[in-house]
């Protein structure tokens, strides 16, 4: 029987608590908190002063930037990007002599989203995958996959690639400028041609 190693690598200000489950080649930095039941991916990053709670999953090759708190019912799947100093929540109406740690709601943030800097995340919405949500915006419904949100509260402005960059339609189709990849606009969803 053989038994796997794993192995990150994290500051030595990093405090991670026992029974965190870190993948192999992710990346921990200065005065990041990891809590005993995260669960986190493999060759995943977390900047400085990052926080991740209890509750939470990442997948693998995440980006968290610097000082992004990732509270409990909180679940990012692969390939996700978090600005710096973007915001989730975890409590709809919080108040301090309230305790509602039973009414969390559930925010799941699907593979290869993009939350921009500053931006914060109200509680109990689903980002679609790919979408990208621009800086300082202030997402408060559901997003389409592939959708580009900005504004307070955020608004769907188009469509961005898998790459990246925002895509141009024509009659419902758009081939991506950089990657050359094709998608479909249907029904107002928008998908890469299978």
């Amino acid at each position: 029987m053989s038994t796997h190693q794993v192995s990150y690598t994290a500051h030595s200000s990093a405090v991670i608590d026992n029974g965190a489950q870190i993948g192999d080649d992710t990346r921990i930095w200065h005065f990041t908190h990891v809590c005993g039941g995260a669960q986190i991916g493999q060759k995943c990053s977390l900047g400085q002063n990052v926080f991740i709670g209890n509750d939470v999953k990442i997948g693998n090759n995440v980006k968290i930037q610097n000082n992004v708190s990732i509270y409990d019912a909180v679940y990012l799947e692969d390939d996700v990007f978090c600005g710096p100093s973007m915001v989730f929540t975890n409590v709809f109406n919080p108040r301090s002599h309230v305790i509602r740690k039973h009414e969390y709601r559930k925010t799941l943030v699907k593979r290869g989203a993009t939350i921009g800097a500053n931006a914060t995340v109200v509680c109990g919405i689903t980002i679609g995958e790919y979408a990208f949500i621009g800086a300082g915006s202030v997402v408060n419904k559901n997003v389409l996959p592939y959708a580009m949100m900005v504004g307070v509260p955020a608004r769907q402005i188009g469509w961005m690639c898998q790459c990246g960059v925002k895509l141009e339609f024509n009659d419902n189709v758009a081939t991506c400028s950089c990657c050359g990849t094709e998608y479909f606009l249907h029904t107002n969803h928008c998908a890469p041609k299978s």
